[in-house]
């Protein structure tokens, strides 16, 4: 099996994912970037960030170790988001990134993840040599050449002056909850916010190294949506994580999801012409509503496999400015070649006051078809592909959704679970179909 998933390497942390193959990671990734150019005729340069999962440190000292020992220098940068990593590794001209993060994971997961000179994601076939040539003998530096480890301490404020460049109009008579998952947002998004002129209330903004997503964030809204409407905020924002992303709460407790902050932002980008070729790029995982809305509007939509890197691969294949995920992961080109989860909201607020519209009437300027996403965990996750039985029951399901839903059965990328997802016109018809094939799903795979 596969060692990089959808969004680099994951596991438990001390047991998937060790302080030695940490430092093995480390190290075949300068073999491999520098092999390729990305070290050519100067002394390497990294970029290196984490969560606020407690097994980061250890994680961090490891990759530190695996660096500087292959020769590169290695700029520190403490508990940031993932995107400011990606944004410093390009502001900085660093030659890669590492962010130490297993986002919306439980806390005991942790995650390695890579980024290439320019901030970009690692293609598949550059991790596939990374996991080629874990462990293999090579020519350890000594002396002057062996790499340094500098602590980066202005790394936050340079990159909260750049999210702060990016907005044309002051925030100012927008009231906003963060919710920062005890994660990486913590250090930056209620600062960014303020910063940006709106009022701003954190919860959820006390890291302690255990309490990440515990019962908060992006993957547990209940918090948020109850502190939004009992404060009467204009919204509320939740982060994951390690703040690549983010999803939205109206004054009325409604979710905004990511692909009605697309919807958003397209109409916002199409009306002002910045959007580039008048497309947007989603994934299989894209509500109907949101692809009716892009139609009904002229704007192009195209669709990938779910992964923010598959929606960059063709937003940059066809130079289109504008592409996300429905979990909330947004990138917008203009700006940034990575999601970014303060970012979004900062330009979904700016949207709000230019437009002197609330949250909840932008949401609801498409309409959502109901979804029901289930996941079926503790299944034997290498037999989905090969399964006969759950091939013929999706093709059943999509004949009694034709023309009024769809059906996505597929392997999670990133956690050892079958996601399975249908979507309807009507919500009692997605509930039914999704709970006949999570319950197929797991009889054929248990």
């Amino acid at each position: 099996m596969a060692l990089f998933g959808t969004d680099g390497v994951r596991g438990v942390a001390n047991v998937d994912l060790t302080a030695e193959l940490a430092v093995d990671l480390a190290i075949a990734a300068a073999h491999v970037l520098g092999e390729i150019g990305a070290f050519a005729g100067h002394r390497p340069k990294a970029i290196v960030g984490q969560d606020s999962r407690a097994s980061g440190d250890f994680l961090e000292a490891a990759v530190v170790a695996g660096l500087t020992s292959a020769g590169v220098d290695v700029y520190r940068v403490g508990v940031l988001p993932t995107p400011a990593v990606a944004f410093l590794v390009k502001e900085s001209n660093a030659d890669l990134g590492v962010m130490i993060s297993a986002s919306h994971n439980p806390m005991p997961d942790n995650g390695i993840k890579f980024f290439a000179k320019g901030g970009d994601k690692l293609a598949d076939q550059v991790e596939a040599q990374i996991e080629a040539r874990l462990g293999e003998p090579w020519d350890r530096p000594t002396g002057l050449n062996v790499g340094r480890i500098i602590f980066d301490e202005e790394a936050k404020n340079r990159y909260l002056k750049y999210l702060l460049s990016t907005l044309d109009t002051k925030l100012a008579g927008i009231k906003v909850i963060v919710d920062c998952a005890n994660g990486a947002a913590s250090t930056v998004a209620p600062i960014a916010y303020e910063k940006a002129g709106a009022t701003v209330s954190a919860i959820s903004a006390t890291p302690t190294g255990w309490n990440i997503n515990e019962n908060c964030g992006s993957t547990h809204l209940e918090n948020l949506i109850n502190e939004v409407k009992r404060t009467g905020a204009d919204l509320g924002v939740a982060h994951d994580g390690d703040a690549d992303r983010c999803l939205l709460v109206a004054k009325n407790g409604e979710v905004v999801d990511g692909d009605q902050i697309l919807n958003i932002l397209a109409h916002s980008f199409l009306a002002q012409g910045k959007l580039s070729k008048k497309a947007v790029v989603g994934t299989v995982m894209s509500n109907l509503g949101f692809i009716k809305s892009m139609e009904s509007a002229g704007i192009k939509f195209e669709k990938t496999a779910v992964g923010d890197r598959y929606v960059l691969e063709k937003m940059l294949e066809n130079d289109y400015t504008l592409g996300g995920e429905q979990s909330g992961h947004v990138i917008m080109r203009q700006f940034s070649n990575t999601g970014d989860g303060l970012l979004t909201a900062l330009q979904v607020m700016q949207v709000m006051v230019n437009s002197k519209k609330s949250l909840e009437e932008l949401a609801n300027s498409m309409q959502k078809f109901p979804q029901v996403l289930i996941n079926v965990k503790d299944v034997a996750k290498e037999k989905f592909t090969s399964s006969v039985k759950i091939k013929e029951g999706i093709l059943e399901s999509e004949k009694q959704l034709s023309g009024v839903g769809r059906v996505l059965v597929r392997a999670s990328g990133t956690e050892s679970l079958i996601r399975v997802m249908v979507e309807a016109n009507e919500l009692d018809l997605a509930q039914k179909i999704a709970e006949s094939l999570a319950a197929l799903v797991r009889l054929e795979l248990k």
